[in-house]
């Protein structure tokens, strides 16, 4: 995801009313509640809200017209390189299909199907799970476009299949748009940050009891963390993953998202948490601002994710961060070739530096992304994992 870190441009009349509308659905939630509700909820309410929430409300989010780029809107060499983990999977299932859950824009969609035909691993079927109608059809129109010829392998989704089947499930920053809670280490022990109408019409922070004990058990012990951190616990992720892998009786989960070991992400380091919102390329830390008009996002507890796995029958394939796993797959030797091939302006050699530079460099994507493969009834080692492998580390 790319963004600007600078101040945050006037929303338009449109947006001040959608904001409105959600905000005053979230105040009843909160007047039903005794005057306040937990932050996942207010966070469900934000992006999920039907017809109004920030993902399922008909607004542009994803590109240059958007709020955010993802990596397949940097360059299409990110789908290019991480079909060659798609491709390994299926070949050692047997084949199957490919899954892939929030697809966006449908970027990544046309550029793992183009290169999978380009090496004539086709999958059976290309199923994508869509929340948002607006994006499906955005989905349905890019692909229409880019790869008409295909259109009859691709199908939509309502939910996970009921039926086993096998192959590779993919989803690309998905798991950090999933609803959060927000709690603070206080000197009275853990406490959750709920959310509360203000005297302005807007909202606030009011600290009060733990919803529910998987929270503290998410976060572990307190012992060294410091009175006054805050942070956030993703309850969702693990069972969404869980969920994603219930009816996959062979083959492989790929997630790629910006997140770390719970060791890592609940640190002193980490003292204010992860959250962050993004409007118009503009990131910031402020939730309440424009709700069902910004994106909200929370850094994902990648170890959180691979134990709930395991409990479900999944094993670790492999965790390596998003440089290290795009390089493993012939990243550098792949952009080589092409701009070895000649024919290649000046402005498209740029764009394309700029684009692996954020995809690969530490100040980018390179190492605060990563990649975390679960698998059940296939062996490794897999090429996307085999150096750098810091599965370890969960």
């Amino acid at each position: 995801m790319e963004f600007t870190e600078s101040a945050l441009p006037e929303p338009n009349d449109a947006e001040r009313e959608r904001a409105e509308s959600v905000a005053a659905v979230l105040r009843d939630r909160m007047a039903a509640s005794g005057g306040a509700i937990p932050f996942d909820r207010f966070m469900r309410t934000a992006l999920y809200e039907p017809g109004l929430g920030y993902y399922v409300g008909g607004r542009e989010r994803l590109g240059r017209g958007g709020d955010f780029v993802t990596a397949p809107e940097l360059t299409p060499f990110f789908g290019y390189t991480v079909a060659g983990q798609v491709v390994d999977l299926l070949a050692r299932c047997g084949g199957g299909d490919v899954l892939e859950a929030g697809a966006g824009s449908g970027a990544l969609a046309t550029q793992l199907l183009a290169e999978l035909e380009r090496l004539g691993n086709l999958p059976e079927r290309y199923r994508i799970l869509e929340v948002s109608p607006d994006l499906k059809e955005r989905q349905r129109r890019t692909l229409e476009r880019t790869l008409p010829h295909l259109m009859d392998r691709v199908e939509w989704l309502e939910d996970f299949p009921a039926e086993a089947w096998r192959g590779v499930v993919v989803a690309n920053e998905l798991l950090d748009s999933l609803p959060v809670h927000r709690v603070r280490i206080t000197e009275e022990g853990l406490k959750e940050l709920h959310v509360a109408p203000n005297d302005s019409g807007g909202f606030q922070w009011r600290e009060g009891p733990v919803s529910d004990p998987r929270i503290a058990d998410a976060i572990g012990s307190l012992d060294g963390l410091p009175a006054g951190m805050e942070t956030e616990v993703n309850l969702e992720a693990p069972a969404w993953t869980v969920q994603a892998a219930e009816s996959l009786e062979r083959g492989g989960v790929l997630l790629i998202d910006y997140g770390h070991p719970a060791a890592e992400l609940y640190s002193p380091g980490r003292a204010r948490g992860t959250l962050m919102c993004h409007f118009r390329h503009r990131a910031h830390d402020d939730p309440f601002y424009l709700p069902g008009v910004q994106d909200i996002t929370a850094h994902v507890d990648f170890s959180a994710v691979a134990g709930a796995s395991a409990g479900a029958g999944l094993e670790l394939g492999g965790f390596a961060t998003q440089a290290q796993f795009l390089i493993n797959l012939g990243l550098t030797h792949r952009v080589e070739s092409y701009l070895g091939a000649g024919g290649v302006s000046d402005e498209e050699q740029l764009q394309l530096a700029t684009a692996l530079k954020q995809l690969t460099l530490p100040q980018g994507m390179g190492e605060s992304f990563k990649a975390l493969l679960l698998v059940r009834g296939v062996e490794g080692p897999f090429p996307g994992f085999r150096q750098g492998d810091r599965a370890g580390e969960l």
